[in-house]
C-alpha cells in the first residue's frame, strides 16, 4: 500500500491511499449521490415535497408518513423484484398502489401519484454542487473523459455540470443498478474502450467498488467512515479533492 500525501498537507489527515497500481486511465466515472454532494438533505426535502403534494391532492394521506410509503415500495418489490433497479418507476408505482390501498379509484390514484412524484422529482433534482467540486471537474475534464453512473435520480443537466461530462447513465433505463456490471459495461461499449481504462469514483463500497471491480474497471473509493473491508479498491480517498493528484 502506498500513501500519497501532498507536501502542503503532511500535517493533515491522509488524503489518498493507493492499494493497487493503476493501469492507464482515459475515463473517470463518477457516482453522484454522496460523492459530488451530500444527498441526505436533498432526499429529505424531496420526501417532504412528495408528502405535501399528497396531502394537498389526497387529504386521506394527511396522516401518512415516509415510512408508510416506504412500506408500499417494499410490498411492490416483493411482487416485482426487478422494479428495484428503476428507482423512479418504483416510487411512482408504489405511490399509486398506496393511494389505491387508501380507497382511491384506479384513475384518481394514477393522476395524484404522478403529481406527487413530480413534486418529489422537482425537489430531488434541485442539487447544489459546491464551487470547489465544479473547479475540480473542470480541471479533470481537460485530461480525462468524464461520465456519471448513478443508481439514483440525479440529473447532471439540472446540477449545472453536464458540460464537463460525456454522458450520464441511470439505473433502470441503462440496466440494473450497481453493483451489477450493466452500466459499467454499457459505458465502456459506448466509449469504445476496455473497462479497465475506466476509473470509477464513488462512496459505496458495495455498489461502486465491488461493482466497478466485477466489471473489470478500476475503483477509487470515497470512504466517508474509514471503514474496514476485505476487498480493496485501487484507491481509497478521504476527500474527492484527492483526485487532483491524478492531474499531470
Amino acid at each position: 500500500m502506498i500513501t500519497l500525501i501532498p507536501e502542503h498537507a503532511k500535517s493533515k489527515a491522509v488524503l489518498m491511499q493507493l492499494f493497487k497500481a493503476l493501469s492507464p486511465i482515459s475515463v473517470l466515472s463518477f457516482d453522484l449521490d454522496d460523492t459530488l454532494y451530500d444527498n441526505k438533505p436533498v432526499i429529505a426535502a424531496a420526501e417532504q415535497a412528495m408528502l405535501n403534494a399528497l396531502a394537498k391532492h389526497a387529504p386521506v394521506t394527511a396522516t401518512t408518513d415516509s415510512d408508510f410509503w416506504w412500506q408500499q415500495r417494499l410490498k411492490l418489490a416483493k411482487v416485482t423484484p426487478d422494479i428495484r433497479h428503476d428507482l423512479g418507476r418504483w416510487r411512482l408505482l408504489a405511490i399509486d398502489a398506496g393511494l389505491q390501498s387508501l380507497g382511491l379509484s384506479l384513475c384518481e390514484a394514477g393522476e395524484i401519484a404522478q403529481l406527487a412524484y413530480d413534486a418529489f422529482m422537482q425537489a430531488r433534482t434541485r442539487i447544489t454542487v459546491q464551487l470547489e467540486i465544479k473547479q475540480l471537474l473542470q480541471q479533470l475534464a481537460k485530461q480525462y473523459q468524464l461520465i456519471a453512473l448513478t443508481n439514483g435520480n440525479a440529473c447532471i443537466d439540472k446540477m449545472g455540470i453536464s458540460h464537463w461530462f460525456e454522458f450520464s447513465l441511470q439505473a433502470g433505463p441503462a440496466g440494473r443498478m450497481k453493483p451489477y456490471p450493466d452500466m459499467y459495461l454499457k459505458a465502456a461499449q459506448r466509449l469504445n474502450i476496455a473497462p479497465g481504462q475506466i476509473l470509477h469514483i464513488g462512496d459505496s463500497h458495495r455498489a461502486d467498488v465491488m461493482g466497478a471491480l466485477s466489471a473489470g474497471c478500476q475503483a477509487a473509493w470515497l470512504d466517508h467512515h474509514n471503514s474496514r473491508v476485505t476487498v480493496l479498491p485501487h484507491i481509497r480517498m478521504a476527500n474527492v479533492q484527492s483526485l487532483q493528484q491524478l492531474i499531470k
